[in-house]
C-alpha cells in the first residue's frame, strides 16, 4: 500500500505474474493508493471502504458481486484494454459503478500482432526456426516457403477500429480485401483501403485465403466459426484470431487442422488462456508441455497451429504452439518452449 490520503485503487498485485504493467505502477502510484487483492483479503473490513476504483489489468481481479459486497465507496471499474465481455455490466450498473476502457490505445497493437501473425503462419515462419535450430536437422525442404501473401485475398470479419487498421496494413502487401461487418463502412473509407463489403459472411469465408477475425465476443458472436463455417472455407485457407477465443468452436477447429480442412490457424487468444496443458478430442490426448513460463505481449498470448503435409516437425517459439497430426514437437524460443502431442486421426 502507498499513501493512506490518496484514493484507493483495487490492482490484482503491484508485481509478478498476476500484477499489473511494471511501466504503470510509478505513475499509478503517483495518483492513488494501490491496494493489491491479497491486502484487501487479508484486511476487508478496513480496506473495503477505502477502494474507490478497481483497476484490471489482464482480466484480473475478476469483479463479482462478492467483491462488489465489500466496496461501498466503489465509483468506478477501470479496464486496460477494449473488450469488456469479462464485466457484468448490469450488475455494475445495480451497485452504481461505473466502468471505462481504453478502446484506442490497443487498436495499433492488435493490428500489428494480426498481420504478424498471417505472415509468421503463411510463410511458416515458426516451423522454420523450429526447423533450423533443431539438433536433428540434417537438409532444408524446397517446399517450405509455405503460402504466397502478396496479392492474396484478406477477408476482415469485424471492420471496427482494429479491422480497418489490419486493412492498412493489408493493402501494404497489395492484398484484395473482403470485409464483413455489422454496418457497411463508408464509400470513402472502403475505397482508402481497397475493401469490398460482403452481406453474407459465407461469402467472405469461401473467397478468402486469408480469414481474420476481429470482432467483439457477445452472445450473437460466440461459436461464430464452427464445423459448417470452417468447411466453407478454401482448404489452403488460414484463419487468423485476434478478438476472442469463444468466437471459434476450438474442439471444430482442431478437427479442421487434422483432417485438413484449412491449412493452418494463428490465434492470438483461446479458451481459456492458457490452453490446458492436457486436452481430450475424441477420447485422444492433446498434449501441450511447457518447460518455462509462457510470456505475454501486449496482454495477448499467441498460438499458431498447423496442419502440416510436410514430414518435419511443427514448432513453437517465444509465444506460439504448434500443432501437427501424430507427431510430436518440441519447440524452443527464447522465453518460452512448448511440446504439443496431437493424435493423428
Amino acid at each position: 500500500m502507498g499513501d493512506q490520503d490518496l484514493p484507493g485503487v483495487l490492482v490484482s498485485a503491484s508485481e509478478g505474474l498476476s500484477g499489473v504493467c511494471e511501466d504503470h505502477v510509478a505513475e499509478l502510484q503517483k495518483h492513488f493508493n494501490l491496494i493489491t487483492m491479497q491486502e484487501f483479503l487479508d484486511n476487508k473490513a478496513q480496506l473495503g471502504p477505502k477502494i474507490q476504483a478497481v483497476y484490471i489489468w489482464g482480466g484480473k481481479p475478476a469483479v463479482t458481486p462478492e467483491l462488489l459486497q465489500c466496496l461501498p465507496a466503489l465509483k468506478i471499474v477501470a479496464n486496460s484494454g477494449a473488450g469488456l465481455d469479462h464485466l457484468d455490466l448490469k450488475l455494475l450498473a445495480s451497485f452504481g459503478v461505473k466502468v471505462a476502457s481504453t478502446p484506442q490505445a490497443v487498436c495499433s497493437p492488435t493490428a500489428d500482432m494480426g498481420m504478424a501473425l498471417l505472415l509468421a503462419a503463411a510463410r511458416r515462419v515458426v516451423e522454420g526456426h523450429q526447423l533450423a535450430v533443431s539438433p536433428d536437422t540434417q537438409n532444408f525442404s524446397t517446399n517450405w516457403m509455405g503460402q504466397e501473401v502478396t496479392g492474396a485475398t484478406l477477408g476482415i470479419m469485424g471492420m471496427g477500429r482494429i479491422g480497418y487498421k489490419v486493412a492498412q496494413r493489408a493493402r501494404a502487401f497489395d492484398m484484395k480485401i473482403l470485409y464483413h461487418n455489422r454496418k457497411r463502412r463508408k464509400l470513402e473509407e472502403e475505397e482508402a483501403v481497397g475493401a469490398s463489403y460482403c452481406e453474407s459472411l459465407d461469402d467472405l469465408l469461401r473467397g478468402s485465403d486469408f480469414v481474420m477475425l476481429a470482432v467483439s465476443l457477445t452472445p450473437q458472436t460466440q461459436g461464430l466459426i464452427g464445423r459448417r463455417e470452417l468447411r466453407l472455407m478454401k482448404p489452403t485457407a488460414i484463419l487468423v484470431n485476434i478478438g476472442r477465443g469463444l468466437l471459434i468452436d476450438q474442439d471444430a477447429l482442431v478437427e479442421a487442422l487434422q483432417a485438413g480442412v484449412v491449412m493452418a490457424a494463428a490465434l492470438d487468444v483461446s479458451h481459456p488462456e492458457p490452453l490446458p496443458r492436457l486436452t481430450v478430442y475424441h477420447g485422444e490426448k492433446m498434449r501441450i508441455k511447457v518447460s518455462k513460463r509462457t510470456q505475454r505481449s501486449g496482454g495477448v498470448q499467441r498460438h499458431v497451429a498447423r496442419a502440416s503435409p510436410y514430414p518435419p516437425s511443427v514448432g513453437s517459439s517465444q509465444h506460439t504452439q504448434g500443432f501437427q497430426p501424430g507427431k510430436r514437437t518440441q519447440a524452443s524460443g527464447s522465453s518460452g518452449h512448448v511440446c504439443v502431442e496431437c493424435p493423428q486421426v
